[in-house]
């Protein structure tokens, strides 16, 4: 199977929401906003038969309503989804919007897998700056012509403003008699998908889940890093495939398979997704240094700033061709094979040894670490206090999680102002940026310095947690 490597799709809106239960005959309490047009209309949801889209927290729908169809596809995206739109009929969902699914049609096209009706009516509501919909839905499951189940759900979907006002408003609908929700859209509350959430039998069982989240990241995230509107899907990626060979290395005394390749083609992937993101960062940077630059450096700047959105645009092109190729289909289908084919070593080993083992590491490392680490040094303190931090997640301890990513956070930024140093030496050969090129580096330098100043306090913290 291949992929295109150039994604086009229409207009992609970030949508905030809050979901609540609400008993039937529920009614809007006087919220002071003005009455919206009643509404119906029917859904028909679309998944794979292995029901890839859900698991992933992705839903495909085809919406009709007075006569006119619409194809939406929805991704996680961070607090919000992203919602796409599109004109479309019964024959299948438009190109814009499957090509985007391509890691999820591997084994096969879509079907309709739920059919919901729904008659909505609400109020525009205005909030400290902000407005957002709020609507009563009420759901009918169908079978054909035949309704098998019936909800009451509201929505408060944010239309414009600080999402932090959609919680203003879902109190006011609680006092009222609502019932928060974890925010399950209705297709999923509907098909019931079986989850990972049973107590662990065993390490290597709590391993096994923690690697199938995982998976599960990776796909979620797939067709917003395909799309591109959103770098923190591609930042989701990349974590989730890092968090992967971070916890088959530290799991590894607990199964006797050889995953070494498994780990390899980890490591390839993410170097390509790394590739993007490290330019999304450096970008991000140097856009907000960048900002308070008398004109003529602001001016000088740009040229800069354009040499590295270039790069950025060749190796996000790079890794489309990579997400759109059968090495990477292939890697998907071995790491879920691969995961359920664990099998246990028989080492009597639990996952806070497993974590203390890692912690162990870290702290040789610290100790054999001088007053005027290089940095390289620190940088692999860095990817070594990640490995603890991903081990102790396993192992459930979240004091010591917050005080590893904080550790990660302080060596982080030191890395990033060494690369953004780099980077700023390498643009810096044409006179016109020499200038603007120096003072930012100054800058970084300064960064540099406070994160050098700060990593052993990080450090502290995270031992004193860890006791």
């Amino acid at each position: 199977m291949s992929g295109a490597a150039i994604v086009t799709v229409v207009e992609a809106v970030a949508e905030y929401e809050r979901k609540l239960d609400a008993p039937e005959g529920f009614e809007l309490p006087d919220l002071g906003g003005e009455p919206l047009e009643p509404r119906v209309f029917t859904s028909i949801y679309h998944d794979t038969a292995d029901r890839s889209l859900a698991h992933a927290g992705i839903t495909l729908r085809r919406r009709t309503e007075r006569g006119r169809s619409l194809w939406q596809l929805k991704l996680p995206a961070g607090d919000a989804r992203l919602e796409l739109e599109e004109a479309g009929g019964p024959a299948g969902a438009p190109k814009s919007i499957a090509q985007l699914l391509v890691a999820h049609l591997r084994h096969g096209p879509v079907a309709p897998v739920a059919e919901l009706r729904t008659r909505r009516h609400g109020a525009l509501v205005a909030r400290n700056g902000s407005t957002a919909e709020v609507t009563i839905d009420d759901v009918s499951v169908m079978d054909a012509l035949r309704v098998v189940e019936e909800f009451v759900e509201i929505e408060v979907e944010l239309k414009q403003g600080k999402p932090k006002q959609l919680g203003v408003i879902a109190d006011e609908l609680e006092h009222a008699g609502a019932r928060p929700t974890d925010g399950t859209p209705k297709l999923f509350r509907v098909l019931r998908l079986p989850v990972d959430d049973h107590a662990p039998a065993g390490p290597l069982d709590a391993l096994r889940i923690r690697l199938r989240a995982q998976l599960r990241t990776v796909l979620a995230n797939d067709p917003g890093t395909r799309l591109g509107r959103d770098p923190e899907s591609l930042h989701d990626m990349r974590v989730a495939v890092r968090r992967s060979r971070a916890l088959l290395r530290a799991g590894q005394p607990l199964y006797a398979n050889d995953l070494s390749g498994l780990t390899e083609e980890l490591r390839w992937v993410g170097e390509k997704l790394g590739a993007v993101r490290d330019l999304d960062v450096l970008l991000e940077r140097l856009r907000a240094e960048t900002e308070d630059l008398d004109p003529a450096d602001r001016t000088a700047s740009r040229a800069l700033l354009r040499t590295l959105e270039r790069r950025r645009t060749s190796a996000r092109t790079s890794l489309l061709k990579v997400l759109g190729g059968d090495r990477y289909f292939a890697l998907l289908d071995r790491f879920a094979a691969e995961v359920d084919g664990l099998t246990p070593s028989g080492a009597d080993v639990t996952l806070d040894e497993l974590a203390k083992r890692e912690l162990k590491k870290l702290r040789k490392d610290v100790r054999a670490t001088g007053t005027e680490p290089a940095d390289d040094e620190l940088h692999a303190l860095r990817k070594r206090g990640k490995r603890v931090r991903y081990a102790y997640e396993l192992a459930g301890k979240s004091a010591v999680v917050k005080r590893a990513k904080a550790l990660q956070d302080v060596l982080g930024e030191h890395q990033d102002s060494v690369v953004a140093e780099m980077t700023l030496r390498d643009l810096s050969s044409a006179p016109e940026r020499a200038i603007v090129a120096g003072r930012l580096i100054e800058r970084e330098r300064a960064r540099r310095a406070s994160a050098r100043n700060g990593w052993r306090r990080a450090w502290d913290r995270l031992a004193r947690a860890a006791k």
